[in-house]
């Protein structure tokens, strides 16, 4: 493909309150993510971010992060029909995972819920229009419900450092927030929800950033609040960051669309817990997922380490092979880790083979075979 392709922007890709700021710092790269410009890569290498990410401080625009708010009456009795997992416990300031099944059973997305109130929600998604979906399934079942994108565009605080920067801006609060806890701190006089949560093994915070009335317009706001964690982040030795593949995959992150998408059930993608096959709630898919629950998986998701060349990214999938060259699986993200020295992948395995420590070969694009490993997921260090 052509290094002088250009994206052609329109109103249909969105750009966000901190895309000015993610230009200046020197973004070489984007993504388009639910319609809006996610960045991909600033000057220094996927390597140079890895090991910057590892050991200090980063700001990512995760603006393409869009909230569905589902508030009135029966916001809870949707949210429930809308996943597997039990809501029923959730408490006013949580953070829960949510697999979110189509009546086959098959993910269409994977999302962060926050529950605001007893009757408000936001659904925190990855890359697929939930919002219409939503709205589709109120509409069916008649309920009382309010369902809209809120103007919130999300800003990740990502790194070891990420607390301490965030105390020096709002104080011993921060502090107070547990892993997948948040809770509504002030800035400039307006009120924001800061979660500790983010896409990286490291720790780390997102704030989910909301327009006021006294600012002029979310870019004059949104680039206030860029400037001051820029500025309190020096002393921390910030840099500006996305997304990091080698962090993402050694961590087991999925990304949905690449790792997963409608056609893998909860259950090959390892998330039993959240998809207990007797829950008694109904949520759509339950008749589909109680049958796979029942006669079980053919494939899961599982880590591959291999060797040869340095990989830089997979482009398109590779075929992962058993001894016996029978294709068992494909390589959907993979990379080089330069903690672990080998390739690492992420790839839905055939059952016969997913054990761990089953030695696989992975078929390179030109035919050529490399040695690989499975391995669990997170990956070991």
């Amino acid at each position: 493909m052509s290094k002088n392709l250009k994206l052609n922007m329109s109103r249909r890709i969105r750009r966000t309150p901190y895309t000015n700021r993610v230009e200046e710092h020197g973004v070489s790269d984007f993504t388009v993510v639910n319609h809006m410009l996610l960045p991909k890569r600033f000057k220094n290498s996927v390597e140079e971010d890895y090991w910057h990410l590892s050991k200090d401080v980063q700001i990512w625009d995760v603006s393409c992060q869009r909230q569905i708010q589902v508030s009135g009456p029966d916001a809870a009795t949707l949210i429930q029909k809308l996943t597997p997992r039990s809501i029923k416990n959730m408490q006013i300031g949580k953070c829960f995972y949510i697999p979110m099944l189509n009546d086959d059973a098959g993910m269409i997305n994977d999302p962060v819920l926050l529950k605001l109130d007893d009757d408000m929600f936001w659904i925190s998604i990855a890359d697929s229009d939930i919002l219409l979906w939503a709205k589709g399934y109120a509409l069916g079942l008649n309920l009382d419900v309010n369902i809209e994108e809120p103007d919130v565009y999300p800003l990740a605080i990502q790194g070891p450092k990420s607390e301490e920067l965030l105390i020096s801006i709002f104080g011993q609060e921060i502090k107070k927030i547990k892993f997948f806890n948040f809770r509504v701190l002030d800035f400039e006089g307006t009120k924001q929800i800061i979660a500790r949560s983010g896409y990286s093994k490291q720790d780390g915070f997102e704030i989910y950033f909301k327009t006021h009335e006294k600012y002029f317009d979310s870019v004059e706001m949104g680039e206030k609040l860029w400037d001051t964690i820029w500025e309190a982040g020096k002393k921390y030795n910030i840099s500006p960051g996305c997304p990091n593949l080698i962090d993402r995959i050694e961590g087991g992150l999925m990304s949905y669309g690449n790792d997963f998408t409608n056609e893998n059930n909860p259950l090959e993608c390892n998330l039993e817990k959240y998809c207990n096959g007797h829950v008694s709630h109904d949520f759509i898919g339950k008749q589909a997922l109680t049958k796979i629950y029942n006669e079980g998986v053919k494939q899961k998701i599982r880590g591959i380490v291999f060797d040869g060349d340095r990989c830089s990214g997979i482009g398109q999938p590779l075929k992962v092979l058993s001894k016996d060259d029978k294709i068992i699986g494909q390589i959907t993200s993979g990379i080089y880790s330069p903690k672990i020295k080998k390739n690492i992948g992420l790839s839905m395995i055939l059952k016969d083979y997913w054990k761990i420590g089953e030695k696989i070969f992975v078929q390179n694009l030109d035919g050529t075979k490399r040695n690989g490993t499975i391995t669990t997921l997170p990956f070991p260090d």
